[in-house]
């Protein structure tokens, strides 16, 4: 039993140091990018017309909604794609969107949205869970909740992963209308930098490249900690307190 318990610690200490670095990376050069070419987020939005901006958060709640039913209804006709075809996917989608300015990045932000979400989805199938069972439906959108690319995150945040859903808790519509406010100002920056026409279609490509390469690590890491402690049989919150002291070191 002392053996068997030895080989459960070597495989999760790997695994976490697999996790860690994935995080880590999700932050990487084209994020970076962005925070320099992009300002902060307040320059960014300020940006927007004062419509659009008044709405953002009604617009994101719409778009989650749209995106969580198209993502499922998808999944029965397309089966999941590697994250290289979803980046290329999105980066395509980015690119139209911003080719005609803010007008049609408001009709391409559904659609987009709903690809992120479906690129999830895809990371906690590849993890051995049912995107279709409920208690997934709800971490998937939590991981939306995630510090988005423009955010001046020091990786310190892995609290995050140690969040737990309880179904006996908010519903989804509660759930959606927390998670839309933060999730709105990621979607307004993007708004902003495709607000150009023509120039905003790189803007575009450029920075849902980058969202969807962020999302999908950090569902990679959120949903990897869920299948090391059922792996492992090691509580989910001592796995979190151990990635978070690898994000600290």
């Amino acid at each position: 039993m002392q053996n068997v318990v030895l080989v459960h610690e070597i495989d999760a200490e790997a695994e976490l140091d697999r996790l860690a670095a994935c995080y880590q990376s999700a932050g990487g050069a084209g994020v970076k990018l962005l925070n320099r070419l992009g300002g902060s987020a307040e320059s960014l939005l300020s940006q927007l017309p004062e419509p659009v901006q008044a709405g953002l958060n009604g617009a994101t709640e719409s778009a989650l909604w749209i995106a969580m039913h198209a993502a499922e209804s998808s999944r029965r006709a397309v089966p999941d794609q590697t994250p290289w075809v979803n980046t290329a996917v999105t980066t395509a989608m980015g690119a139209a969107g911003g080719f005609g300015g803010v007008s049609t990045s408001l009709m391409e932000l559904p659609a987009t949205t709903a690809m992120l979400l479906r690129s999830i989805q895809g990371a906690a199938a590849r993890e051995g869970f049912d995107p279709s069972e409920q208690g997934v439906k709800f971490d998937c959108i939590r991981v939306l909740s995630a510090a988005g690319p423009l955010a001046h995150d020091d990786g310190a945040d892995a609290g995050f992963f140690s969040a737990r859903l309880t179904l006996s808790g908010p519903t989804m519509q509660r759930l959606i209308a927390a998670v839309a406010p933060k999730l709105s100002v990621v979607l307004g920056q993007k708004l902003a930098a495709q607000s150009v026409p023509v120039l905003g279609a790189l803007a575009g490509g450029g920075t849902n490249y980058v969202y969807t390469r962020y999302y999908q690590q950090v569902a990679r890491v959120h949903f990897g900690l869920r299948r090391l402690a059922v792996d492992a049989d090691i509580p989910h919150e001592e796995l979190v307190s151990r990635l978070s002291n690898r994000m600290l070191r």
